[in-house]
């Protein structure tokens, strides 16, 4: 009897999942994310134009028309006309959470035509809801500030 009391208990071993590879491989896709995010937001190749006071370095730019040097106008990263840009900033300003008046910031190449310089400006300036216009602009290398 004493056999039958002493039952041989089988211990069945429980699959265990480990977590330390799901985290590396998480933190490793979060660090990429936060390295090429940056560089996808900046697409458009121009070079500011020089000035004493560097401007847009600071303040948040929800509202950004970018003039390339062949004269190719974008409206926070989407090519527009001339003729759509005043509609495209109606959009982007309705879609906006405070409806106060923004700033909109132009940043042109520094080899583009001034002439089209002074259309964007004059396109925007005609939008209802908009502040006022800033041209970004960038300090010369070794100006220091006053």
């Amino acid at each position: 009897m004493r056999e039958i009391q002493r039952r041989k208990r089988r211990v069945i071993a429980q699959p265990e999942i480990t977590l330390t590879p799901l985290i590396d491989t998480a933190l490793t896709l979060l660090i990429i994310f936060m390295v090429t995010t940056p560089m996808i937001q900046n697409s458009i190749k121009i070079d500011l134009p020089k000035g004493q006071a560097q401007e847009g370095g600071k303040e948040q730019q929800e509202l950004v028309v970018t003039i390339d040097k062949k004269d190719t106008i974008y409206c926070n990263n989407k090519m527009v006309t001339l003729e759509m840009l005043g509609q495209e900033i109606q959009q982007k300003l309705a879609q906006m959470p405070n409806k106060e008046k923004t700033r909109v910031w132009i940043k042109p190449d520094s080899q583009s035509c001034s002439g089209c310089l002074t259309s964007v400006i004059d396109c925007i300036k005609v939008v209802g809801g908009v502040k006022d216009v800033a041209i970004a602009t960038e300090k010369p290398s070794g100006v220091k500030a006053v």
